[in-house]
Formats: structure tokens, sequence, C-alpha cells
């Protein structure tokens, strides 16, 4: 199992939120924020009504509905996500984007308040917001998931988050393996935890916050490159992503890393 920890300052992260080009055949982060938007929508639509929806061809009508509210075809989206799925950083730039419109579109929908678990008081919660399982598939646009937490209040100084899961399914031949990447942002610095998947069974992936600062926002991804995947499906399931309180864990769990110098 290969984990590489980092902490990142002031200047990384505004590095990493400089404007990146894309293609010209490659929807702009603009386009692809709007589009992804509604195809969130579309999804939740399904999973919310998944009698209407049990059949193929109605979800693809959906789904044309979006492409046709933007002048693009399915192929051009498609190859839009793969080019967003092989760069990372800037997709999960325009996915943060994509969560504020969509939280932005509840909060204008008036008096609708989502339940929040009171994390601040409890010694270990889960924080997981998305469902529980997860395929990979060679035919998967975007093989994996991506995760944007951003609780009311802050987390605690020196909270630990584990991300565990069950996975089988992985060939040891395979050439890529499903990767984690994990990030705390903590106002000027940000805290980033890089993991790899090896081998069936569970895996966990342990990130502990400077103790010295309040965490704002957990985000990341779960990601297998398919490029080799011709036949074989990896599995995942019971994902959780627990937070712990400072010294609530009992044993030491991430190594110490000291913030870059400049």
């Amino acid at each position: 199992m290969c984990k590489h920890w980092f902490i990142y300052g002031l200047t990384s992260l505004c590095a990493l939120s400089a404007c990146s080009p894309v293609p010209e055949n490659i929807l702009s982060q603009k386009e692809m924020r709007a589009v992804l938007a509604d195809m969130q929508i579309a999804e939740a639509i399904i999973n919310a009504d998944q009698d209407t929806y049990r059949d193929d061809a109605k979800k693809l009508a959906l789904y044309e509905s979006v492409f046709n509210k933007y002048h693009i075809t399915q192929a051009e989206y498609d190859s839009s996500l793969t080019w967003y799925a092989q760069n990372l950083d800037i997709y999960m730039r325009v996915y943060n984007l994509v969560s504020k419109d969509i939280e932005d579109r509840i909060h204008d929908l008036g008096d609708v308040e989502r339940t929040e678990v009171d994390t601040q008081k409890s010694d270990s919660v889960d924080i997981w917001s998305r469902r529980n399982y997860l395929t990979f598939s060679p035919k998967a646009s975007f093989n994996g998931t991506t995760f944007n937490i951003e609780p009311k209040e802050s987390y605690p100084p020196g909270s630990t988050f584990k991300l565990g899961m069950n996975v089988w399914g992985i060939p040891q031949q395979a050439k890529h393996k499903p990767q984690i990447r994990i990030c705390l942002d903590q106002g000027d610095t940000t805290v980033v935890i890089n993991d790899q998947i090896m081998r069936d069974g569970y895996h966990e992936t342990t990130l502990k916050s400077v103790v010295t600062k309040r965490t704002k926002r957990v985000y990341g991804f779960i990601y297998l490159n398919n490029r080799d995947m011709n036949y074989y499906k990896i599995y995942t399931d019971s994902i959780s992503l627990m937070r712990y309180n400072y010294k609530s864990v009992g044993f030491e769990t991430t190594k110490e890393v000291k913030p870059r110098e400049n």
C-alpha cells in the first residue's frame, strides 16, 4: 500500500486556483459546471423515482434533455468527462463549484433545510455524503466519485478522518489500481493524502488535521483509470468517512508533516 502525505501552503493553493486551458473540442470549465449541475439533478430525480425511471430508455431521455438544453451531444459530454477525468485537479475545481450551485438552488427553494448531524459534540461520526457503494466498470466515463463536505461549523482542531470501504475484484496483474485523495482545507493550509488500494478486503485511509487549526472543508475523490480494464469490474461497499475528535482515536494514525518552507 502506497501512501503520501503533503501539506500545501497558501502559495500552492493560489497556483491550484489559477485558470487552466481546456482543448477546443472539450467543454469549457464554465460549460462543464452548468452541465454537471443539471446532470446531478437528473440523477437525483432518477434515484428519487426509481419506479418511473426503471426503464433505461426513460433515463436516457432525461439525460438527453440536458444535452439538448446546452446544445451538445452525448458524445461531446462523454469525451469531456474523459478529459476531465484525466485532469482531476481541474475536475475537482469545477466539481466544487457545481456543489455550490446545487446548494444555492436548494436555498432558493425557500423553506428547505438539510438535516445535519451535530458533529462537534460526538467523539466519532460518519460524515460521508455520497452513496456508500461504488462500482468501477470498463464502460464508465468517469470511473469513481468525488466528495466535498463543508460543515456549518468548522471541525475542531486536530480532528482525524478515516475513509474506509470493503473492496473486491482487484486483479493483481492490473496496471492501474483505485486511487484515493483526501484533502483538508484548514484556511491557509491544506493537508492532503494520496493513497492506492492494492488488494481485496477492507481498506482504510487515515488523515489527521493540523492540531492548531480548524478544518473548514473535507474534499477529494476515489478514482480508477480504466484504460486497461477490458473485462473486469471492481466493487466497493460500506464506504464511510469517520471523523474523530483530537486524541479520541487512542493511537498515532498519521505521519507528522511540517509545512513546507518557502
